[in-house]
């Protein structure tokens, strides 16, 4: 699916408040159908793999999805993978081409655990959920909370490795969810922004803004990002019970008020600048929306900040 530049800014000056409503809407809408799957699938498993690459939305959309199954009655509980990292070992931890630590691969992950909680879950028994201190780069079982699911309890494991063999290969029956920001904008069969440039945008802005990272740092780490998403994550988004697009039609507009200025400061001697202009220059297509008007529970809102969610 592509979204058209000229409907786009047509829209956005005609009435915005009801252009952004409307996008908003349509992303529930796909919430929904992703909640009606899962209801559907209770009975089969009460384990739901909820998969993405860097910058999807994944936890927004794990929040959204368990907020309409609590309005539906159904007790959800979600866990992130990120707490099932091992304790890495120098010596024997994945690295990248270049030498670096690889948290991009499944095997910094406790496969054997994650194994076990499935069918301990499904059988109704307790488990403890691990906790990983990202600050630590260590993980405490110490500081880890137990999880049971009763009659009419789900548990969303939400992680860019859910989908893979690892994880969803020894559960078939557990439904399985791929969210992306898919969708490019074109005008006219030109393609004017790409949507692995919405993710890479989304991810500079939250990192610049809520952690402390450079641009440049997130431009360096991109590339690794982007290898591992081909190696581990998207060969397996077709195994999707349901593919959720959490793209917004409006968001580069709003994002060019963040965007904008901490892209063009990255240093011009930046090995990406190339890349980096083109991006900048794609923001200039766009009509601009003032991030007022984006709603508190807004998608956008895990990158922009301001809403209603809380992310751990």
């Amino acid at each position: 699916m592509a979204y058209q530049l000229n409907e786009i800014n047509e829209r956005i000056r005609a009435d915005a408040p009801a252009f952004l409503a409307e996008c908003d809407e349509a992303y529930q809408k796909r919430v929904e159908a992703a909640a009606d799957t899962i209801i559907g699938r209770m009975e089969i498993s009460p384990i739901v793999l909820l998969s993405g690459p860097s910058g999807s939305g994944k936890t927004t959309t794990a929040l959204k999805i368990e907020e309409e199954l609590e309005r539906r009655g159904v007790n959800t509980h979600t866990v992130s993978l990120d707490n099932y990292f091992m304790t890495p070992d120098p010596k024997t931890a994945p690295r990248t081409p270049e030498g670096d630590l690889d948290f991009e691969s499944p095997l910094c992950l406790d496969m054997e655990l994650l194994d076990e909680s499935f069918t301990r879950l499904s059988r109704g028994e307790e488990v403890i959920v691990p906790k990983f201190e990202f600050s630590r780069q260590m993980r405490n079982d110490d500081r880890g909370r137990p999880l049971r699911l009763e009659k009419n309890e789900i548990a969303i494991f939400e992680g860019i490795h859910a989908l893979g063999p690892g994880i969803a290969g020894p559960h078939p029956e557990a439904t399985k969810l791929y969210i992306s920001a898919r969708s490019n904008v074109m005008e006219e069969g030109t393609l004017r922004f790409k949507g692995t440039w919405m993710r890479l945008t989304r991810r500079a802005v939250r990192d610049y803004n809520f952690r402390g990272t450079e641009v440049s740092t997130t431009l360096a780490m991109w590339a690794n990002v982007r290898r591992g998403e081909k190696l581990y994550i998207s060969p397996y988004k077709n195994t999707a019970d349901v593919i959720v697009d959490s793209s917004l039609p409006y968001e580069v507009s709003v994002m060019k008020n963040y965007a904008l200025p901490i892209l063009k400061a990255v240093p011009q001697e930046n090995q990406r600048r190339a890349e980096l202009l083109d991006l900048i220059a794609a923001f200039d297509w766009f009509e601009a929306v003032d991030p007022a008007l984006v709603a508190k529970n807004s998608i956008l809102r895990e990158f922009i900040g301001g809403g209603s969610y809380h992310y751990k």
